[in-house]
């Protein structure tokens, strides 16, 4: 194989990778706007609102972690490593939306109420390390 394969290679697993976790963070992304009041977006930029921003910045960095560490265990095949990719980044989410509830039920942080508060509220702080612990479990168990 020649360095210009090789390099062409790497640029579309690159490309995939990225096309798979892009689609990871949009697919987390509404699954939190569907737990909050009100369109996601609009109470980030219209209302400017630092629970929301805090709770969904913790759950994309979390995402991320997933992807990365999907990336990393995937030995360099590329057909698997996107498979293991999508399927370990939709397990996170999945798991970042139980706990979110779980939340609601044992500790009685309801993520609808955080974001009707302006100020920024400790029980988003809780959930948003609560988002990336989950995401560097199901990163770690995916290594």
């Amino acid at each position: 194989m020649t360095l210009l394969e090789t390099l062409l290679r790497g640029a579309g697993a690159i490309a995939s990778y990225a096309a798979v976790g892009v689609i990871l963070m949009i697919v987390g992304f509404y699954v939190i706007d569907l737990a909050t009041p009100g369109r996601l977006s609009e109470v980030i930029r219209g209302q400017r609102n630092p629970n929301a921003t805090l709770l969904a910045s913790s759950a994309m960095a979390a995402v991320g972690l997933i992807v990365a560490a999907s990336i990393w265990s995937s030995g360099g095949r590329l057909a698997e490593g996107l498979a293991g990719t999508a399927v370990f980044g939709l397990v996170g989410i999945v798991v970042q939306t139980l706990a979110m509830l779980l939340f609601d039920r044992v500790a009685g942080i309801s993520v609808r109420d955080l974001v009707k508060e302006q100020e920024l509220q400790p029980g988003a702080r809780l959930l948003a390390v609560t988002h990336v612990a989950i995401g560097l479990i199901t990163a770690v168990a995916v290594i």
